[in-house]
């Protein structure tokens, strides 16, 4: 399942092979994913420097402030301002590479709504779903996840059960953008994908504690188990990387992703979400993949920010 051939170990580049030398790592912005932002940026500069790069670690809030030495960006920036298309439409018109996809790409991934009618279209499996306005009722029965369009982190996400918990998820889910994405409850095992390029990195199953993979199942050590590769027959671990694939270039993403699913009793799968920024911490998923894989965090780094292109670029 590979497509751009990656040299699988800690060996990487020699430092006159990079296409850049000096670079910056952009964490931090303002979203309410900052802190794990600034996690994943500090992990990625120094897997960078280990590398042979040249790094400058930038916090940024919503404005652009760049040494004039810099040749290329690597983004590490979660939820909004940094997912969305913002950060992207910046570099762009300044001309600086970046790692990742394109403005376009990147606000279609992090829009919900936008992302679920494209899956749709695709005949990409995805959960019954409806968007709900202040003044809307839900249509679809219990059990439901209720949340936000347009944040990560599962922040503002909830898993309503019974009737009675509905109005209060409803209420906060709502807060963030004003209205919410309501999709059927799939019931089974969780699953992630990592793709770097187009290299598919085999299943991570993860394993939170009540079979819900919250905020703090994510961020906090030991909260959550990962089986790395999942335990999975070969033809349901070949289907899930199959659309995995499917549903990045669907998006029309590049250089990184991580598209998560459901696996039901059954054997059916249903994307929830792709990740076109996914994290780089101490307990995140992509670099776990990619190490099973045999390649180094140092060496992840240094193959994304290898790709960082304009999104005019055929690379």
């Amino acid at each position: 399942m590979k497509g751009r051939a990656f040299h699988h170990s800690g060996a990487g580049m020699t430092d006159s092979q990079h296409r850049f030398k000096q670079v910056a790592v952009l964490k931090g912005g303002p979203s309410s994913e900052r802190e794990v932002s600034l996690r994943s940026g500090a992990a990625v500069a120094r897997g960078l420097r280990e590398a042979g790069y040249e790094v400058t670690e930038v916090d940024i809030q919503r404005t652009l402030n760049l040494p004039g030495t810099v040749e290329a960006v690597f983004i590490a920036l979660h939820g909004e301002f940094g997912e969305d298309g913002q950060i992207q439409t910046l570099l762009e018109q300044r001309h600086l590479p970046y790692t990742g996809s394109s403005p376009l790409s990147s606000r279609t991934s992090f829009d919900k709504r936008l992302s679920k009618n494209m899956f749709q279209r695709a005949g990409i499996p995805t959960a019954p779903f409806e968007i709900l306005g202040p003044d809307d009722h839900r249509t679809l029965p219990l059990p439901v996840v209720v949340k936000p369009p347009c944040q990560g982190s599962t922040i503002g996400v909830f898993r309503v059960m019974e009737e009675q918990d509905w109005n209060q998820a409803f209420r906060e889910s709502l807060q963030y953008d004003g209205e919410v994405l309501v999709e059927a409850f799939i019931p089974g095992r969780e699953l992630t994908v990592g793709i770097v390029g187009e290299t598919v990195l085999r299943p991570i199953e993860i394993l939170a504690p009540d079979g819900w993979y919250d905020y703090k199942a994510k961020y906090s050590k030991g909260q959550s188990r990962h089986l790395c590769p999942a335990p999975l027959d070969a033809a349901t671990e070949a289907r899930c990387r199959t659309i995995a694939l499917k549903t990045f270039k669907t998006l029309q993403c590049r250089g990184l992703g991580r598209a998560d699913f459901r696996l039901m009793e059954d054997g059916r799968l249903f994307v929830l979400e792709l990740n076109n920024i996914p994290g780089f911490t101490e307990t995140s998923l992509l670099p776990e993949a990619a190490l099973e894989a045999g390649i180094t965090f140092p060496r992840l780094c240094e193959q994304i920010m290898e790709m960082a292109a304009l999104s005019g670029d055929e690379r």
